[in-house]
C-alpha cells in the first residue's frame, strides 16, 4: 500500500491553483518567472545567485523523485493558468523534528499583496496535516523579512523561536524566526 501524499492539484478558487510541477514541461514558464522575479527575490533567497536554465531544469527534474520519497512536495502557484510563483512542503535535516514539515513560498513581484501566499500556505497546512505522523508545520524566515512574517501571523502560527543562522542572502541578518502551527 502506498503512503498517503498531498493532492497534486489544489483548486483554491478565483483562478488560484497549486499544481505539482510537471518536470521539463514547466521549464520555459518557470524559468521566465524566476528571471522576472530575480531582483525581488535576491535579498532573501540565496539560490537566486546561482539561477540558470540548467539549475531550473535540474530542480524540475528532481521534483517527482522527491515527491515519491515524501521528502518534498513542490507546487507551481498558478493564477488564471499562469505560473506566478512556487511553494512547497519539505523536511529539513536541521533541528526540526521529523514530525514537523516546513512551508516555503515565493511569488513574482506582480503577484504580491493579493493574499496569494497566505492562501497557498493555508492549503499546504491542510495538506500537511493529512499526512500520517505530521504534528506540526513551520514557516522559517529571516527576522528582517517582514512580508514573510505576515503569512504565518495571518494563519494563526505562533512565534515559536529565534535561532542564529549563517546569512546566505544579502538582506539576511543572521537570525531566523521560526513560526509553528501544531495539529
Amino acid at each position: 500500500m502506498n503512503a498517503p501524499r498531498p493532492q497534486e492539484l489544489i483548486d483554491l478558487g478565483d483562478g488560484l491553483v497549486l499544481r505539482a510541477f510537471r518536470g521539463e514541461a514547466d521549464l520555459p514558464e518557470l524559468f521566465r518567472v524566476i528571471e522576472e522575479s530575480a531582483e525581488h527575490l535576491r535579498p532573501w533567497l540565496a539560490w537566486i545567485t546561482e539561477h540558470s536554465r540548467e539549475r531550473t531544469a535540474g530542480f524540475l527534474t528532481s521534483r517527482a523523485e522527491l515527491w515519491a520519497s515524501g521528502e518534498e512536495y513542490s507546487y507551481a502557484i498558478l493564477l488564471d493558468g499562469a505560473i506566478v510563483g512556487s511553494c512547497g512542503l519539505h523536511r529539513h535535516d536541521r533541528a526540526t523534528p521529523d514530525d514537523v514539515l516546513e512551508i516555503g513560498y515565493w511569488l513574482h513581484p506582480g503577484a504580491i499583496g493579493r493574499g496569494l501566499a497566505t492562501r497557498a500556505a493555508r492549503a499546504l497546512v491542510e495538506q500537511a496535516f493529512r499526512l500520517p505522523g505530521v504534528t506540526g508545520v513551520e514557516i522559517v524566515h529571516d527576522v528582517a523579512h517582514l512580508a514573510s512574517a505576515a503569512v504565518p501571523a495571518r494563519l494563526g502560527f505562533t512565534d515559536h523561536l529565534r535561532r542564529p543562522h549563517e546569512p546566505t542572502a544579502p538582506a539576511e541578518t543572521g537570525e531566523d524566526r521560526v513560526w509553528r502551527l501544531t495539529r
